[in-house]
């Protein structure tokens, strides 16, 4: 199964790379496909790459839709 999940950049990192927390997990991922990210945004995450921008509301729906059903504690 694919799955992409929003994610909130917490730290920028050299080379197109930032530090990504969700649900309390932190991870670095690649954010070569979306320009002029920054600290507090939020991108849709895929294998390790920023897909696109979303904003915080939007994430914040997908997050508890996918916390209901069940897809997060899934993913753990």
């Amino acid at each position: 199964m694919c799955l992409a999940i929003p994610v909130c950049i917490t730290e920028i990192l050299a080379d197109d790379r930032a530090l990504v927390s969700s649900g309390g997990i932190i991870r670095e991922i690649n954010t070569a496909l979306v320009d002029d990210l920054a600290v507090g945004d939020y991108v849709i995450l895929h294998v390790g790459y920023a897909l696109s921008r979303v904003d915080e509301e939007e994430a914040e729906r997908t997050l508890a839709a996918m916390s209901e059903g069940g897809v997060l504690e899934a993913l753990a």
